[in-house]
């Protein structure tokens, strides 16, 4: 059974100190930008670690920029096996897809603990009426997430076992990097039946798979998750260029 998330009441990070700001990755709020954010947000949701956040058909009140944490999106088939679409990381938006289409065509579940920015869906109108610029980053948002599920399409229908493999940890290296989500190692906390999932391969295939990406020194698998030894040869042998260093805006 999912394990449902909970409000900590009483917790909440003023947008004007919000440590996503420092980061070089994001753009710079406007001050009536930040203003509008600092109004839109209604509070904070703490996730635990393989809790539920979105359920597949479910209808949400609500949306979530990720302040802190790791998660992934997913959707099941009727027996129970899964597909991984991606993952999810701080600045990342979550639900918009329910707040336009009226309920969620995926689930989202947190891979670690997770810090939400809340935000009321029926104010979302309120935003495109009264400020284009934020309007438009939730346009290059998803035109961003559109370019990232035609990355993992190429890998999942022309790319070999070992360089899906690769090019999987190398994106999420990469981004993990740019978020500073790393602390001394750089351990990507997913299993390796994570890694089955997102690549459509059974849990044999991709353990010798593993092996052989580890064997050229590339990664290290542990029992808490995955380390990174290279994340540019991973890049590399999956034939990726990797992200461009531009800002990025996050709402």
């Amino acid at each position: 059974m999912a394990k449902a998330a909970a409000t900590v009441h009483g917790r909440r990070t003023p947008c004007q100190q919000c440590p996503l700001r420092s980061l070089p990755h994001f753009r710079e709020f406007e001050r009536d930008e930040l203003n509008f954010i600092s109004g839109f947000k209604k509070g904070e949701l703490l996730v635990d670690a393989g809790a539920t956040i979105f359920l597949e058909g479910a209808h949400s009140a609500h949306l979530f920029t990720i302040l802190s944490g790791w998660g992934f999106r997913y959707k099941t088939l009727e027996d129970g096996r899964r597909q991984i679409l991606n993952y999810v990381m701080p600045g990342d938006l979550i639900g918009l897809q329910g707040s336009i289409m009226g309920e969620m065509q995926h689930s989202t579940e947190a891979l670690s603990p997770i810090s939400l920015c809340v935000f009321e869906r029926t104010e979302l109108m309120t935003l495109y009426n009264s400020h284009a610029s934020l309007a438009y980053d939730l346009t290059w948002i998803a035109s961003r997430e559109e370019r990232i599920l035609d990355e993992h399409l190429l890998s999942i229908g022309r790319r070999s076992a070992m360089e899906r493999a690769a090019y999987l940890i190398a994106y999420l290296h990469q981004r993990a990097s740019t978020l500073r989500l790393f602390n001394g190692s750089k351990v990507i906390p997913i299993t390796q039946q994570h890694v089955a999932d997102t690549l459509g391969l059974s849990v044999v295939h991709t353990n010798k798979t593993l092996k052989k990406l580890a064997a050229r020194g590339l990664l290290l698998w542990q029992e808490r998750g995955c380390e990174v030894l290279d994340g540019k040869g991973l890049a590399e042998l999956a034939g990726w260029d990797g992200f461009d260093s531009g800002k990025r805006p996050f709402i």
